[in-house]
């Protein structure tokens, strides 16, 4: 899905400003108002790096009969139709880590109920020193780390950022025009944990709370406390388990949800992953 004749990321619609990089080697780019330039941006850092080749969007070596059989085991049965396609109108989002042994740079792959990639989510701003440290060391918690959730074509749909913390976690969502979303924020750390989903001006639209002790399955309830989604981690084998750093999620949201809720749910999805398995190392 990274064809190297596939046509340049598509110039947005907006004025000259820093926007996600659509190419997702970088946090930021500069849009001079008619087409993308050389400037780029990370950590606050400033560089170039000419506008060219395609867009990179992970992928995973995953059948669809292996994406069914994890939506099978999130407790959902049937052959799922009239999603829509897309990140924000499928009501089944099975995403799927790339599997390998030392995690340096995060990806995961985006399907629908039935296998089709409509998605994915890529690590973004990582420079060969940060990279090397964490191949060295076990610090990740205490590292910041940014992901773009791209679509199949590698236009970026929301930007995460997650601070380095040294107990709770805190994840930063941004639309893929760089306007903040919210946060998806931690509220505890003994017990099951819980995360508050909160829009741009702090308001709390809803929650997402772990089901168990491990804190892998959650279910998100929005500002009345009724359930309007559910998250489900698949069990991949032990061998996966003991040797890559993969991990398999099934989100099933219940209805089409307001914004900034869905987004936020959608972003759930990529951040439990990086909140949680990293605080843990």
């Amino acid at each position: 899905m990274s064809d190297p004749n596939a046509p340049l990321p598509a110039a947005p619609a907006s004025p000259p400003n820093w926007y996600p990089d659509p190419w997702g080697r970088h946090e930021h780019r500069w849009f001079d108002g008619a087409q993308w330039t050389d400037q780029v941006s990370s950590h606050g850092r400033q560089s170039t790096d000419p506008p060219v080749g395609a867009a990179h969007v992970p992928t995973v070596d995953r059948g669809a009969d292996k994406v069914q059989r994890d939506v099978r085991r999130a407790g959902i049965e049937g052959v799922q139709t009239g999603g829509g396609g897309s990140l924000f109108t499928e009501s089944i989002l099975v995403v799927n880590q790339t599997a390998k042994l030392i995690e340096v740079n995060s990806e995961y792959a985006i399907f629908d109920a039935n296998g089709r990639q409509i998605g994915a989510a890529r690590q973004v701003g990582q420079s060969a020193a940060k990279k090397a440290l964490r191949v060295l060391s076990n610090l990740d918690q205490f590292m910041t780390h940014k992901l773009q959730i791209v679509d199949a074509d590698g236009r970026v749909a929301l930007s995460l950022t997650r601070p380095g913390a040294v107990f709770k976690s805190k994840v930063l969502v941004e639309g893929g025009d760089g306007r903040p979303v919210g946060a998806i924020v931690q509220q505890n750390i003994l017990g099951k944990i819980r995360f508050a989903l909160e829009a741009a001006d702090g308001q709390v639209v809803g929650s997402l709370n772990g089901e168990n002790w491990r804190s892998w399955d959650f279910n998100i309830r929005d500002s009345a406390e009724r359930e309007v989604a559910r998250v489900t981690k698949t069990w991949e084998g032990l061998a996966k388990a003991m040797f890559t750093s993969a991990d398999n999620y099934v989100v099933k949201i219940h209805e089409q949800l307001p914004q900034p809720l869905h987004s936020l749910v959608v972003a759930s999805a990529v951040a439990i992953d990086t909140a949680l398995k990293q605080s843990s190392n």
